[in-house]
């Protein structure tokens, strides 16, 4: 089976990011005939001479007629090696939310930079909010290369430039690839005018990336979703746990806890779709089936004994603000963390983030819509959470509006002392 890639993009202002999407899916022949043909339509609607590849992602009208991104496009397309999902991200600082919520699941970035304008503030945000993330893989594709020439000189300095910057994050694996979206340069196909660049195309290295090892293998984390206890007369005897694993190599014969209550027992079997499992990893969801009949329910957390989350009431976290409505001090929210929800108290707004030259304003009472801060809750009922830097999947949460029901932040857990 191909294995998945989610990838997301960034980039300033005109930067080409979803001129380049369009491109990846034009010339790996994913799009349908109907889709092009209502492309080329939009296009000469708009006077354009050439088709307007952006116009396959720049899906709302707003966006058509502005020529910018203002919500999150998801687009899927697959290769014989790879099946990738797309998150068209917005470029603009009010739309940091839309960013936050597009890259938050993704196995890479790809940001892009003009490669006439060079580093600006917006690509210098990307990449912040990208490590903030902890997005393993960080492709800079400095795009535009057919307006200086196809110049390698250009190509190296913005390369030196970014790597500068990026000495001040925490990035992984970093790559720079000169592309053209508008023209195709190494994109899919390699450039002919780009002779002296003897790396990957753009989708030759989301096909060679190894993700593997982004997913936390050791700490064995499984949220139970919902319990299964089939009623008919062939499952009398049955009771599963359902749930997505979110960390560590599961085997039937493993020992296991049951968080919060701390009851202990084994694994008896794994079931997937298709039948018995010999193993399961993230982020397969499965069905645990457990030795002992215990009081189990949604909410709870299976570990193993000697490897166990963090249960506690108090959480410290990076948090991104996504309403209008401010965060402050004793505002009151539903943290949802994994599959368990609690209520939560704000405790204090410790400082405010300033994406775009990473310094900490301390003096910052509140989060506004598209802030990041560090903030920190009081829950009513415990949770049991990992650091985001040591599993992404137990280590984030979003808070809910209580009166709306609308998703007011995302947050990212941080070390507990």
């Amino acid at each position: 089976m191909a294995e998945l890639v989610r990838f997301s993009t960034a980039g300033s202002v005109d930067d080409g990011k979803s001129t380049l999407i369009g491109r990846l899916l034009y010339d790996t022949k994913t799009l349908f005939e109907d889709q092009l043909a209502a492309v080329e339509r939009s296009s000469q609607r708009l006077g354009l001479a050439e088709t307007n590849l952006a116009l396959i992602t720049d899906g709302l009208r707003a966006e058509r007629e502005q020529g910018i991104t203002i919500d999150v496009a998801y687009r899927y397309f697959a290769t014989p090696r790879r099946k990738f999902i797309i998150a068209d991200t917005p470029g603009h600082v009010q739309y940091t939310r839309n960013m936050v919520t597009g890259a938050s699941m993704a196995d890479a970035a790809v940001i892009l930079v003009d490669a006439r304008k060079g580093l600006v503030e917006q690509s210098r945000r990307h990449a912040f909010l990208a490590t903030l993330l902890r997005i393993p893989h960080l492709v800079v594709c400095v795009n535009k290369m057919d307006l200086v020439d196809y110049s390698r000189d250009r190509f190296e300095e913005i390369k030196a430039e970014f790597e500068a910057f990026a000495t001040r994050l925490e990035v992984g694996d970093l790559v720079f690839i000169p592309v053209s979206a508008l023209k195709g340069d190494n994109v899919v196909d390699r450039s002919a005018a780009m002779s002296w660049y003897d790396g990957a195309t753009l989708l030759g290295h989301l096909e060679g990336l190894y993700i593997a090892s982004d997913r936390n293998l050791v700490d064995c984390r499984f949220p139970v979703q919902y319990v299964i206890r089939p009623r008919s007369d062939d499952h009398h005897d049955y009771r599963g746990y359902a749930g997505q694993i979110a960390g560590g190599v599961w085997k039937p014969g493993d020992a296991v806890v049951v968080l919060p209550s701390g009851w202990e027992t084994t694994v008896a079997a794994i079931d997937g779709p298709r039948g018995a499992l010999d193993e399961a990893f993230p982020t397969m969801s499965v069905v645990i089936r457990l030795t002992d009949d215990l009081d189990i329910g949604r909410g709870d957390m299976l570990c193993r004994p000697g490897n166990q989350p963090i249960v506690t009431q108090d959480v410290d976290a990076t948090v991104a603000w996504m309403v209008d409505k401010p965060l402050a001090a004793g505002s009151k929210y539903v943290l949802k963390h994994t599959t368990r929800s609690v209520r939560a108290l704000v405790k204090d707004v410790r400082y405010r983030l300033d994406v775009n030259t990473l310094r900490r304003d301390e003096t910052a009472t509140s989060l506004d819509l598209n802030e990041i801060g560090r903030v920190s809750f009081r829950t009513t009922s415990p949770v049991m959470v990992d650091s985001y830097r040591r599993n992404r999947m137990t280590g984030s949460f979003i808070l809910i509006d209580e009166v709306t029901n609308t998703t007011a932040g995302a947050g990212m857990i941080l070390e507990h002392p």
